[in-house]
């Protein structure tokens, strides 16, 4: 029997649902800690990259936005879920549903888009140093942002509109812990071809290019640093690349890992484990390998504090 989504209300089960107290107890804390971690860390980024004018430079302008985009990716989904679980309350509308999709869909396309960005950013500024100003000049970073936001806002309403028109099965327990597409697909009485069309074109444009695109930029990267004479700058530079590369390798493999997975009407707990790192991990360590360490920042903040 197939039901008009007007009238569907779902039930959000996450794999911890129905742990023990102790664990119970755990999991609460540890999603409050990790939220509460990203927007102290994040709103600090955004807070001294506004601030201090030295910091006004593209490189800076996207770690801000990338912070703005993390801000927005664990408050779309961690308070609702810490609702959840402190209330007991599982249930969510259909509306509130393809809410929470549509705009943890934005973000999560606007992140990918601006992390090629910063990696196109970086090898920028080792490969060509000379025309780095030219290349990447104020107009050209603002309509980065821009397209960054159009592109993610167009993709999530094409994405949502398509699994919006799908019926759902007598089933409408989603085994996660929110809102998520490939969970929905999951409860679903039949996926159109169209719909797969669909999603392996988004998957290929937001998925594939992005990550041969960021993988070209640091093997250029890297042969700039081969060259470097300095060995403490050889470190530094590898360093803060083989973070940058840790970071995309969580994001980009925990998320292709959870979506090449079949959709199937048992749910699987190391697909909602994987979702966990891309959707809240990954957001709150992005500020500390991308910005924390970087030495102007912490001089920024260093003098905010101190002032």
């Amino acid at each position: 029997m197939k039901y008009n989504t007007s009238m569907l209300e779902f039930h959000i089960l996450p794999f911890f649902m129905n742990a023990d107290k102790k664990l119970y107890i755990f999991n609460i804390f540890s999603f409050f800690l990790i939220y509460f971690i990203e927007i102290l860390v994040n709103l600090t980024i955004i807070t001294v990259i506004c601030l201090d004018l030295h910091l006004h430079t593209p490189m800076f302008l996207f770690l801000c936005n990338l912070a703005s985009i993390d801000l927005c990716y664990t408050t779309i989904i961690v308070p609702k879920l810490l609702y959840i679980l402190l209330s007991g309350n599982n249930t969510i509308s259909f509306t509130q549903c393809f809410i929470q999709m549509y705009f943890f869909l934005t973000v999560a396309t606007a992140e990918v888009m601006v992390i090629f960005i910063m990696a196109y950013d970086r090898y920028v500024a080792i490969c060509h140093p000379l025309d780095y100003h030219r290349i990447l000049n104020k107009k050209i970073c603002i309509l980065l942002i821009i397209v960054t936001w159009i592109g993610g806002c167009l993709n999530s309403s094409l994405f949502t509109s398509s699994i919006s028109k799908i019926l759902f099965c007598p089933s409408f327990t989603i085994h996660q812990f929110f809102c998520d597409a490939k969970a929905l697909i999951n409860i679903s009485c039949g996926v159109t071809k169209t719909f797969y069309n669909i999603m392996y074109a988004d998957s290929f444009v937001f998925g594939l290019i992005p990550v041969v695109c960021n993988l070209m930029s640091y093997v250029q990267i890297i042969r700039v640093i081969l060259r470097i004479k300095s060995k403490d700058g050889r470190s530094k530079a590898f360093s803060t690349c083989s973070s940058h590369l840790i970071i995309l390798s969580i994001y980009y493999g925990s998320a292709t890992i959870v979506y090449m997975i079949p959709p199937s009407e048992r749910y699987n707990v190391g697909e909602q484990i994987l979702t966990v790192f891309y959707t809240t991990v990954v957001p709150m360590l992005n500020p500390l390998i991308y910005s924390l360490r970087n030495k102007e920042i912490k001089n920024s903040l260093w003098k905010l504090l101190t002032y």
